[in-house]
């Protein structure tokens, strides 16, 4: 029998604080569990910095909510390099590497994918956020760190306030590699949609709006999350996108959003630890589980 151990963080270990939020994690590591067990594959589960556990006793890894690697990542990334030496990842560790960094999607502008009008500021680089504007003829826009997941230090800065919130991104830039991006006003009528991807092929999808007064669509921001029916041109967007990554990932998430116009760009990919929202279709936990067992 093979063996997987699903990896998630130190505080989403037990599964016993009665949050929704924990219970969504709950949920969806029993249906992904019962899938693997059907398939004859056992299943474990601990976090990824847990220093007593043997790394190379399963068959491989999944790696699923370590919603804390980005405040940790020189850590994690060490974490991940040690572990592929004793077993398999799931992701392979190529494209965690790669997508760790959301400087990704320079690498997926180049192979032709539509993302999200960028400009890539190394830490330290020397650019201010007015001369970036100016030079792009950009009036509302989107700071965010290169690492970072859940909008952590994302910031909407508008036409007025960019000579205020100069001092902010500076500050951020003394320690992080940054995005800037032109807001989509889209993002507050229309949303953000996720199209789950597993095995290269479409499963489902949701779309994440807003609360009023905001842009982030996280549900930790008050975000609400509705069913969605992608349109082909979509779903083409997301298999496409998803095909141009530098290794074949077993499963993840493509992010849309759209302009005024109705054209779909890439906000962003996840394959390191994506929400994929099982519960909004849980026969999609067999589906997944399928590509799981494909690898090993």
């Amino acid at each position: 029998m093979k063996s997987i151990t699903v990896v998630t963080a130190r505080k989403y270990d037990t599964l016993s604080e009665a949050t929704p939020y924990v219970a969504n994690i709950k949920k969806e590591y029993e249906l992904l569990k019962a899938a693997l067990e059907k398939r004859s594959v056992s299943v474990e589960r601990t976090f990824w910095d847990n220093l007593n556990y043997d790394w190379s006793k399963p068959d491989a890894i999944l790696i699923r909510t370590v919603w804390d690697y980005f405040e940790r990542y020189r850590e994690f990334a060490d974490w991940m390099e040690n572990v592929s030496t004793q077993t398999q990842i799931i992701n392979p560790l190529p494209i965690m590497k790669w997508n760790g960094h959301k400087f990704y999607l320079r690498d997926l502008e180049n192979k032709g994918v539509q993302i999200v009008p960028t400009v890539f500021v190394e830490r330290g680089g020397g650019r201010s956020l007015p001369d970036i504007c100016k030079d792009k003829g950009w009036q509302n826009v989107v700071i965010k760190p290169a690492v970072s997941a859940a909008a952590f230090h994302a910031h909407k800065v508008l036409k007025d306030e960019l000579e205020l919130k100069e001092r902010t991104f500076q500050s951020l830039l003394l320690e992080r590699d940054m995005l800037v991006q032109p807001f989509f006003e889209t993002i507050e009528t229309k949303g953000e949609a996720s199209l789950m991807v597993f095995n290269g092929k479409y499963t489902h999808a949701v779309l994440k709006k807003a609360k009023s007064g905001d842009f982030r669509v996280q549900d930790d921001f008050g975000g609400t999350i509705h069913s969605y029916q992608p349109s082909e041109k979509e779903i083409e967007f997301a298999e496409f996108a998803n095909s141009q990554c530098p290794t074949p990932p077993v499963y993840g998430r493509v992010d849309i959003v759209w302009d005024e116009q109705d054209d779909c760009y890439l906000s962003e990919m996840e394959f390191l630890d994506p929400e994929i929202w099982l519960r909004e279709k849980p026969e999609t936990a067999e589906v997944l589980a399928e590509g799981i067992v494909k690898t090993l």
